[in-house]
């Protein structure tokens, strides 16, 4: 895995996501209570969740209101064992990284 700039400190608001590509992927950043990173799409119909209402570390998908774990990338309803990948991210002073 390779560390990649991924967006500036202000990029993000506190309490909000924010969907970015790179490598080919879509990747949502969290700022709540520190950066986290995961794949933004919803395995239900594949919509960004990275504008969805952030409760604590739960992301509310805005389509159809699946709820995700922003830390551990786990669906919290609806199945079973289901599970977005999530990266290591580091806020430097230059900008906001991901392990991707």
């Amino acid at each position: 895995m390779t560390w990649k700039k991924i967006a500036e400190k202000g990029d993000i608001d506190s309490g909000k996501g924010k969907a970015f590509k790179i490598d080919g992927k879509q990747i949502a950043i969290f700022n709540q209570d520190g950066y986290h990173a995961m794949d933004d799409l919803c395995v239900h119909q594949d919509g960004s969740i990275a504008p969805g209402k952030l409760d604590g570390d739960i992301v509310e998908c805005p389509l159809h209101f699946w709820h995700y774990n922003i830390k551990t990338g786990e669906l919290t309803d609806y199945l079973k064992d289901v599970k977005l990948e999530t990266y290591p991210v580091e806020a430097r002073d230059d900008g906001i990284y991901v392990d991707i």
